[in-house]
């Protein structure tokens, strides 16, 4: 797999932790109680978020992407839905490439 891909791919599974962890495991705490469902999804979103930024620091490193949008998704996956953003702008520079 190529490290474009790679790349790709951690955003959208960073991006869909990161919506479980808002629209799912937070209400169920805060709203039935279950506190293990943020410790479990944290942890996963967590992992994930880390892979992701060693991912943008790899890509960087092998020239893959510009410095500028390496920032720009790492400041997409701080938002909701910002990661699926972040995709549409990567398939975008890749087609450019």
């Amino acid at each position: 797999m190529s490290t474009f891909l790679t790349l790709r791919y951690t955003a959208i599974a960073e991006g869909v932790s990161y919506l479980i962890l808002l629209f799912i495991a937070m209400p169920l705490k805060y709203g039935m109680g279950v506190e293990i469902a943020v410790r479990v999804v944290g942890m996963a979103h967590g992992i994930l978020f880390l892979a992701l930024c060693a991912a943008l620091l790899y890509a960087l490193w092998k020239s893959v992407i510009s410095f500028p949008m390496s920032i720009l998704v790492f400041v997409a996956s701080l938002i909701p839905f910002g990661a699926f953003w972040a995709d549409h702008r990567l398939r975008e520079e890749q087609r450019s490439i």
